[in-house]
This record gives C-alpha cells, structure tokens and sequence, in this order.
C-alpha cells in the first residue's frame, strides 16, 4: 500500500473521461487506485466503447508507481457495490478515498422520458452512490482525518431530467455522509464542473459555452482531476460539506 492509501474511481469508461483523467492524476500523487467501468453503457452511448482504454490507464498508472485494479461492474445491480468492494480489497486493500464518477445520462425531458429510463438513472446515479457510500462507511479503517468522499453532479435538468434529477438525490446523498461518518473523519463533498469537454460537445455547443464562460473556454477533465487531486490530499481535508462548482465562473 502507498502511503496515501488505496482511492477507488467508479466510472472509467474512457481514456478522454473525467474519471480517467481522475484516476491517472491520483496515481502520479501517490495512490494506489482501483477503477470500475461498465462496457454496456458507452457501448449503449454515441461514442461507443474505448476498447483500449483500462489497458492504456493500468500502463500509465503502473508507471507512475501506483498499483492498480480494474474491476467492471454494473452499478444498477444492487449487489454490485459490495462486490466491487470486495474484489478492491483482495487486491489492494481497504479503500482509503472513493470518487464517483459513474453516471447513466440518456437526454430527455419531462414529457418524452420513460419510467424505465427514469428508473435506471435512479438506479445508477442515486441508488448506487448511497450504496457506494455505505460500503465504505462500513469498512473504512483509515487514521482519523484521512477518508475521503467525492461525488460528481450536474445542475441540467432541461432536457435531461431523470439525469439532472438524479444528480440532485446524489448531492444529498453524499453531503449526509459528512455528518453521518463524521465519526471516521472522512471529508465529503460533490463537486459540480460544469459543461466539460470529453468529446461530446458539438463545435456550436463548445462556441455557446465559451461565449457564457467569463474565461472563454469550456472545462477540461484535468480541470477536474486537479481539484479532486487536491481534495484527496492531506492539505483537502478541511474542506467538507461542500458542493463545490468548478466551472470557470460558467453561467
């Protein structure tokens, strides 16, 4: 084990995602980190599935020093997060900081979603993040003032509703772990970053979201990465509680 600990990284489907980038930047810290992805949903999603992408990170994180593990789990199956849990421990040990970067995000709105779709985004944005946070909460072990809880949400709702609404039970979620686990002294907070560029934005989506960003310019995964890098460090830990956006000032 690092002396930082053992991070896991839920949603790593891509090499040009946020969590990705999350996890590259936390091994090049100092963590020995764990991902877990779900080939069906970016194989489901216009982008289709990286196929290189969980080799590509292990050969970067293996580089920088960092051992790794990379699990594929469906985060709608209830069962899921115990199991992902226990195959991170047999590999690497108890897990010190969870990120959240897993999501379902399929457009829609108020008039044209499915009670299937909605459920699902439930499932997998809401449901599974309380269920994450459980586990961890259950088998944390750390020194007190080491653990670490992030989460990332959205505030679109228009036109992505069970997305947006889901976010919104997941910033809940993971804030009640700030006082819920104070007892462990584990740091929680969702970080909200705005429109960020992993490849879906179109040229006039990127042009809109400059135009409205006082910094002309949309965010970045590293933008991302930076921060949770950060929040995971000891000098992060007073920060708490927080739903922090990191947009640029983006409107």
């Amino acid at each position: 084990m690092t002396e930082l600990g053992t991070v896991l990284v839920t949603g790593v489907g891509r090499t040009i995602g946020i969590g990705a980038t999350v996890a590259a930047d936390l091994a090049e810290a100092g963590w020995d980190v764990a991902i877990s992805h779900w080939r069906p949903y970016d194989e489901k999603m216009p982008w289709g599935a990286d196929q290189d992408a969980q080799r590509e990170l292990t050969d970067r994180m293996t580089a920088a020093g960092a051992r790794s593990a990379v699990i594929e789990a469906d985060l709608s199956d209830p069962a899921a997060p115990a199991r992902l849990f226990d195959e991170v421990e047999r590999e690497l040990g108890v897990v010190t900081a969870l990120v959240m970067c897993h999501c379902e995000s399929v457009d829609s709105g108020l008039l044209d979603s499915s009670v299937e779709s909605f459920d699902l985004h439930f499932a997998v944005n809401a449901r599974a993040t309380w269920l994450l946070i459980k586990e961890y909460g259950q088998r944390f072990r750390g020194p007190h003032g080491t653990g670490r809880i992030l989460a990332f949400t959205s505030d679109h709702t228009a036109g992505n509703m069970p997305y947006g609404a889901s976010k919104g039970a997941l910033d809940r979620i993971t804030l009640a772990a700030t006082h819920e686990l104070a007892h462990l002294g584990v740091a929680a907070n969702v970080i909200n970053p705005g429109p960020v560029d992993t490849g879906w934005m179109t040229p006039k989506q990127l042009s809109d979201v400059e135009q409205v960003t006082p910094l002309n310019r949309v965010g970045t995964p590293q933008d991302c990465a930076n921060l949770v890098t950060f929040l995971c460090s000891p000098k992060g830990g007073w920060i708490n509680g927080q739903l922090l956006y990191s947009n640029g000032g983006f409107k």
